[in-house]
Formats: structure tokens, sequence, C-alpha cells
């Protein structure tokens, strides 16, 4: 167990550090309250000291947004490249996020927030925490990011393809990008018995495809978060009899004559739990997947493989690279199906990665052995 300390009225004091995403605990704090300026706690935090807060709940809410503005650069001159570009921006975004993580609130043994003016957060912290025990300390930012995945989990995800709501886990990526749900509900599905969903996440693909008359399916993925969102997914969809969610990471045992993933589409290091459906580092869960593909298909079955080109837009892998891929796996495609993005970054022009994200392709690439 990771304690933090700190001294306070004299005394040296300690107490559980909790990070959800495995921050290690700070190692200068100090307790601040109502009376700290904004641009002192930023300059604080940006030398790495933590700020343990003692004062009003939404002053300390007001006082994180005060120090998110002071994030905020000037834009930059424009990058030698694309993957310049995105390797930039990542940077910015991890110091961000670091500096913005040394605002601190203290959680009761109940994991109340005794602070005025703070609400309960005592459900939504037992989801990500477990049962509580004893006091803790906790960044604002991380609690805040917990209470708005409990707002998620509890209203659910509107997912047309279902026609019925998707209840994502806080750390699991939420299907609010439904174009790569809407590949899997149009393309071409004649009758299965036998079916898997490969890195399932929030269960999404294997409910659409239970739903379109697959009679089996076995949904895996290697992340404990993700397994238990999606049997709890699949239960509200009264869908569990027919999909099985294992822990396993890539394959479950056996053949199918269906075989879907939809990767994380970008080749570098998560820096978050949700960051682990964006970003997978060196390729690893495409390449698992694209060689495994082979020895898990039945004769004559098919592997969907769900992925954005926007590594390619980027410069951080080639079209080359992926048709390699393919072959070297003794891969060919049989057809491929094309959408554009909805969501709003694709027009944000404000988006360091504006242009790459405004010309992204989201294919379902169908793959059989040659």
């Amino acid at each position: 167990m990771l304690e933090i300390r700190w001294t306070e009225d004299g005394e040296t004091r300690s107490a559980r550090w909790r990070s959800a995403n495995g921050s290690p605990p700070p190692a200068r704090v100090v307790v601040a309250d109502d009376r700290l300026a904004a641009a002192t706690a930023y300059r604080l935090a940006c030398e790495g000291t933590a700020l343990l807060w003692r004062g009003d709940f939404q002053a300390a809410r007001r006082l994180l947004r005060a120090m998110a503005r002071r994030t905020e650069r000037p834009p930059h001159r424009p990058a030698p490249s694309p993957a310049d570009a995105f390797h930039r921006h990542r940077r910015d975004r991890a110091q961000r996020a670091v500096t913005l993580g040394r605002l601190l609130v203290p959680l009761g043994p109940d994991h109340a927030v005794h602070l005025r003016r703070a609400p309960d957060v005592r459900p939504a912290c037992a989801e990500v925490y477990g049962p509580a025990a004893e006091p803790s300390v906790t960044s604002l930012r991380e609690l805040l990011g917990i209470v708005g995945a409990h707002e998620w989990r509890r209203r659910g995800v509107e997912v047309p393809a279902l026609n019925d709501r998707i209840h994502p886990h806080y750390g699991v990526f939420s299907p609010v990008r439904g174009e790569y749900v809407d590949l899997v509900a149009r393309a071409p599905l004649g009758p299965l018995a036998r079916a898997f969903d490969v890195g399932t996440g929030t269960g999404v693909l294997a409910a659409v495809l239970a739903r379109r008359g697959v009679e089996r399916l076995v949904a895996t993925d290697r992340d404990p978060r993700a397994v238990a969102c999606a049997r709890d997914n699949l239960r509200r969809l009264g869908l569990a009899g027919r999909v099985e969610v294992l822990d396993a990471d890539l394959f479950p045992p056996g053949r199918a004559q269906l075989v879907v993933c939809n990767p994380p589409w970008l080749p570098a290091k998560p820096a978050s739990p949700l960051d682990h459906a964006v970003y997978d580092p060196g390729g690893r869960m495409l390449r698992g997947f694209l060689d495994g593909l082979g020895g898990h298909l039945e004769p004559a079955g098919e592997g969907w493989l769900i992925l954005s080109d926007l590594a390619e837009r980027l410069g951080l892998r080639t079209r080359a690279d992926l048709l390699t891929a393919f072959a070297n796996a003794g891969l060919r495609v049989v057809d491929r199906l094309e959408t554009r993005p909805r969501h709003p970054r694709a027009s944000d022009a404000t988006d360091p990665l504006h242009a790459a994200r405004a010309a992204e392709i989201t294919s379902l690439w169908r793959l059989r052995r040659t």
C-alpha cells in the first residue's frame, strides 16, 4: 500500500495514496485552502509541489479550472511533420495531466470528502477503488473523472445499432465514436454458430453480433475492468446466455467462423487506463491479432479488423506496413468497408492534429486465410 505524507499543524501525517492510473504519491505536499491564489497554486504545481486542499470543495474545482487555463500554451510553430505534431501534443498533454494532478483532496474512511460543499462521491469511489476502510488522499482531477464516469455508467450511452444503451465503467472506452459500431452492424453476415470478439471493452460489438443472429460468442479482454463492464452490459441486454466473457490476452481457445477485433489505433504508449483503448505500444495488439488470426479461424472463416487510418495520416505507420503485416500473417483482403468520423474533434480547427483527424477513415477489413 502506497502512502502520502505531509506536515500539518506541526505534525507529520500520512494517509493511503489512491491513484486509479498508477501515479506515484507526490514527494512534496503542502496544505492549501481558499486563500491560495491560482497563480501561486500553478507555480507550486509546476515546481513539483502537491497541494492538499482543506478549503471549500467548489473553490477547489474553480482553482483547478484556473490552473488548467494556465496550461493552455500559445500555438507552437508548425511541426516539421505530422508525427512531430503528434509527439509534441502528447508531451504537452502528459505534462498538463501531471501538473493538474497535484491538486489533492482527502477522502474519509468511507470515501466521503469532508470539505465544505462537497458532493457525495462515495458510490463513485466504491466502483473504482473498492470498499473503503481507511482515510486516503487522491487527485481532485482523478476524483472528478471518477464522478463523471459514474454518471456515464448510470445513464449509459445510446447505441443506435443496438437500439439500446451501453453502460461504460471507469477506465473502459465508451462507444461514443459510433462509426466503428456501425461498420460491424452493416458488414455482410450470414448465419453463424460461433464468433469471437477480441478486446471486447464494453462488450458493444459482441452485443451487436448477438443481436444480428450469431448463436454463440466468446468475448475476451485482458483488463479486469473491461471484463466486468462487458459482463454487466451483456446481462443488462439479456445476452449473457449467448455471450461468454473471458479474461484473456487476445484469443480464447478454439476456432470460430468469425473473429472480430477493434484494436487501439495509435502505436504509442498509453498514459492512463482509458488510453489503452486508443494507444497500442509498438502495435502489440494489432500484430498479435493478425499473427494469431489464421490459427483461430474455421475453414472459410473470416476475421474483421476494425481500424482507423489515423496512425497512417500521422506518419506513425504506413499502409504498406499494414498490408505487409496481412501478407506475413498469411491473410488476404476479401473486402473493405469504410466510414468517415463523426466525432466533434474531426471538425475542431484548434486541435493540433486537426488535419489528420478531419481526413481520418475507419475501415472494416474482411480477412481470410490465403
